[in-house]
């Protein structure tokens, strides 16, 4: 009898150390690396205060292929950064993991073009001017250069290469293949 009750002792007693040891529903996220940059999948995504529907919406975003910068995974949602520095909750559902790009967000009204040029050379020929704020679907890019193809409703879409500190959405001296 006395080994029964200690049993049920050190039973009660590590069901009651779990919790402590483990987060609530049992774990934290995915386990890929965190930061990360990733895109929103759709048109309409609503950033909240915390990782539950329950939370009050901070904020819309209503741009797909948005980059934004996950810096914390709790179960199903992501809190993530966009290049302004907002920061909020989404579900992971809302989150593509196509890499994307804004050309230079923080760049002011009297900031001239960017150049895509047709190679990863500052004497490759320009395809086309971008204006701060495009965003550019990220193909590959080396620490210095990154491929991009930028979407043109209308048109065909244009290809080329753009400086990596030109992006947001891209890390420096990142490679992404």
């Amino acid at each position: 009898m006395r080994k029964i009750v200690l049993s049920l002792a050190l039973l009660a007693l590590s069901a009651a150390e779990s919790p402590a040891q483990q987060p609530p529903g049992g774990r934290l996220g995915t386990g890929l690396p965190v930061p990360r940059y990733v895109s929103l999948k759709t048109d309409r995504v609503n950033l909240r205060e915390g990782p539950s529907k329950d939370h009050r919406t901070a904020w819309v975003f209503q741009r797909a292929g948005l980059p934004v910068e996950i810096i914390a995974e709790y179960e199903t949602w992501r809190r993530i950064r966009d290049s302004e520095g907002t920061d909020g909750w989404v579900l992971h559902s809302l989150l593509s993991g196509r890499r994307t790009a804004l050309v230079m967000p923080w760049a002011k009204g009297d900031q001239p073009p960017i150049p895509l040029l047709d190679r990863a050379d500052d004497k490759g020929q320009t395809v086309a001017q971008l204006q701060p704020g495009v965003i550019g679907s990220i193909r590959a890019c080396d620490g210095t250069w990154c491929q991009i193809t930028i979407v043109r409703e209308g048109s065909a879409d244009v290809a080329g290469y753009v400086r990596q500190e030109k992006l947001w959405g891209v890390y420096p001296n990142e490679t992404v293949e």
